[in-house]
């Protein structure tokens, strides 16, 4: 939650250079909080050297159950994997896998109880099935074990009584932009400041309002950030310093949040814009928050009523992922499962450094330094320039707490994804999103009747997004095959708002069936990328003089298709998404997708900003959205990016959207025969006087009961 700080009149007006003589008290809330009194500080993890494996050597082509379980529940004592005997590491457990599993189908059945990870676990090419044998790790049914990268904080202290902080230690230099507390991810502090107190420079903020001066006598000033929310991005930077009235930022992350679209300075629309300045522990003021001082190893926190701190379950993550699994193009993993594991506690810490997070959308960032960068951003790139556009086919993306690169036949079931500070789960994603260096190259991945909740980013993003991602230079490197099926999906993307729950860039023939999206700020199930740049033939808005998009080397008119194609987003159940941000829609599309199928969905209470339900954005083409219901949406329930200013040329085409049923909001597009879209056949419904066929959809919409 983001507040303006309560005790504080917001005014206008005054010199610059007065302002910066000025003399500034420090509102009481904001104070600096008081050091905590000496605390055993929890000891580093250890490093353990644990003695060689020995697994005995079971008939060959037998099935073999390898048994795990946390040494605080059975012991400290390793065992050798029998059930009277488990081991007591995840790292063992892969040791004794790979001395079998070229002979045996392997299980390794972990017990009920945490698995605190040392470090992220590394899954390469000898850690799957070998010779057409199957590894599952799996959870012993209904208790969904704990792999975590996370540590418990103990030793709570009262510090400020009238302000009820209270403090614990952690060893001195541990940082973490997440913190869990009572189970569930909790805010941390945070104060909104409006947008008309300062102006936009390339090197910072200029503050015009006195009442925000006081800034300058805060203590730590390098780890405020200053957050800002759009119409479609929500972008992170980090101070430098303040001195008077000028706030420096660190550099690049602030430059490049000030250049593209969107951008910090100059959001799509100033009505809807949002900026906030966080993780100071001086903003500490609502019950619930809480910040982090890794200089002086303290971890503060203001409980909300009916919190015992003596009791208290909070834990810290450390690690920024959990899970790698990639081999490479030519020797992938594959044949691997997990099942009935809970993934829990990261926090990827990139966007609290100088580079930032500068958000492009759900996910992708600008970063590093961009050659050519505008004397004036401000008045010359916020609304794209041939130095942003130079930098589209390099953008970065968000690295997911487990990742999956050059594999195939990996499957994710009946596993629980909460408490995480990223993007849960990657699929084929770029180099720059998995800790292995690998990329993309993942085919016949599934993710089935799994649960993602209370998560700092997005659910799950499938596919990349460079030349590679949609040309691909070898074969192998495609995403094929991906199957996203009957998970439940809620309460996402609490930091990184701009990340949607399904993101799927450019792939062949993936299946999102039947899953349930709800309770999100930004869009539901995002197909596609691009823009319609890297369709045949290109796109005429990309080579305009101002974007200059082709005229940047790399940056080709493609005449072949990309690996986009084949699609279907059926059978789903999407509800309550765009709390936040007014682009997007529930179900979004972009670019060229032959084959592409939107169908049977049901999609309903969309009331926030920009109320859209359906919507084909740039460059869209050879989709057919039918029998979808369309239920409490006020904006939009279909909406089409033709881009008429283009006219003659033609974009998005070749699109078919009929026997949809919906009781409000408009149809908005050029559907016409030039451009051969059709929107016909349509049913306008009073209210929920839904014919028989629209409540058979909405009674098929969303997870089906396992068979």
């Amino acid at each position: 939650m983001f507040l303006r700080p309560s005790s504080l009149r917001l005014s206008g007006g005054g010199a610059v250079l007065a302002l910066a003589m000025a003399t500034v008290a420090v509102p009481a809330w904001a104070q600096p909080v008081i050091p905590a009194p000496a605390i055993p500080v929890l000891p580093p993890r250890a490093v353990v050297t644990e003695p060689k494996i020995v697994i005995p050597n079971p008939p060959a082509r037998e099935a073999v159950v390898i048994h795990v379980s946390p040494a605080k529940v059975t012991g400290n004592a390793d065992g050798d994997g029998s059930a009277e005997h488990p081991l007591h590491s995840l790292v063992r457990a892969q040791a004794a896998v790979r001395q079998i599993n070229a002979d045996h189908d392997v299980t390794v059945l972990l017990a009920p109880g945490t698995y605190s990870l040392e470090a992220p676990l590394r899954f390469g090419r000898a850690d799957g099935g070998q010779n057409g044998h199957v590894v599952r790790w799996q959870g012993t049914a209904g208790a969904w074990p704990v792999v975590s990268g996370g540590q418990e904080v103990h030793g709570w202290r009262q510090v400020d009584a009238a302000r009820n902080i209270w403090s614990a230690a952690i060893p001195a230099g541990i940082d973490s932009r997440q913190l869990v507390v009572a189970g569930r991810l909790a805010p941390r502090a945070s104060i909104e400041i409006p947008r008309a107190a300062v102006t936009f420079t390339p090197w910072g903020l200029e503050v015009g309002d006195p009442a925000w001066l006081f800034l300058g006598q805060l203590p730590a000033q390098d780890r405020i950030e200053v957050e800002s929310t759009g119409w479609f991005t929500h972008r992170h930077a980090m101070v430098a310093r303040i001195a008077g009235n000028r706030i420096e930022m660190q550099q690049p992350g602030w430059r490049n949040n000030l250049i593209g679209y969107d951008t910090m300075a100059r959001p799509v629309s100033a009505e809807v814009a949002r900026l906030f300045l966080t993780g100071a522990p001086a903003f500490l003021r609502i019950p619930g928050q809480w910040a982090i001082d890794p200089a002086a190893g303290a971890l503060y926190y203001i409980p909300r009523a009916g919190e015992d701190m003596a009791t208290l379950p909070v834990v810290l993550p450390r690690l920024d992922h959990l899970l790698s699994i990639s081999g490479t193009i030519d020797a992938p993993v594959q044949d691997l499962t997990f099942t009935g594991l809970s993934f829990r506690h990261t926090s990827w810490l990139h966007p609290s450094g100088p580079d930032g997070y500068a958000s492009q959308q759900s996910g992708a960032f600008l970063s590093g330094e961009v050659a050519g960068y505008p004397a004036d951003p401000v008045r010359d790139c916020s609304w794209g320039c041939a130095a942003f556009e130079r930098m589209r086919s390099l953008w970065s993306q968000q690295p997911a707490a487990v990742q999956i690169a050059a594999a195939r036949r990996v499957v994710f079931d009946d596993d629980r994804f909460s408490q995480l500070g990223q993007i849960a789960l990657g699929i084929g994603n770029e180099a720059s999103a998995n800790a292995s260096g690998a990329a993309l190259a993942a085919s016949s991945i599934e993710v089935t009747h799994s649960l993602f909740e209370d998560l700092a980013g997005g659910a799950i993003m499938a596919g990349g997004i460079g030349p590679d991602a949609h040309h691909p230079s070898r074969p192998g490197l495609a995403l094929r095959d991906i199957v996203i099926a009957n998970n439940t999906i809620r309460q996402i993307s609490r930091d990184y708002k701009e990340q949607t729950g399904i993101l799927v860039t450019y792939a062949s023939g993936t299946l999102i069936l039947h899953n349930a999206v709800s309770d999100a700020p930004y869009d539901g199930i995002d197909v596609g990328w691009g823009w319609g740049a890297n369709d045949p033939g290109g796109s005429p808005e990309y080579a305009k003089r101002q974007r200059g998009y082709y005229d940047a080397p790399g940056n080709v008119v493609y005449d072949t298709p990309t690996t986009l194609r084949d699609t279907v987003i059926f059978g789903n159940r999407v509800e309550r998404v765009k709390q936040w941000f007014p682009d997007g829609g529930a179900i979004y599309h972009l670019s060229a997708d032959p084959g592409a199928l939107i169908a049977e969905n049901y999609i309903a209470d969309v009331t926030g900003p920009g109320a859209i339900a359906i919507y084909l954005d740039e460059g869209t083409r050879y989709v057919t959205v039918r029998g979808n219901v369309i239920d409490r949406v006020g904006g939009l329930w279909l909406n089409l990016n033709s881009q008429s200013h283009l006219a003659p040329r033609r974009t998005a085409m070749d699109n078919k959207a009929t026997g949809n049923w919906f009781n409000g909001g408009r149809q908005y597009g050029d559907w016409t025969a030039y451009l051969n879209n059709d929107a016909s056949g349509n049913i306008a419904v009073r209210g929920a006087a839904w014919p028989a066929e629209a409540k058979a959809v909405i009674a098929r919409s969303g997870p089906e009961t396992r068979r």
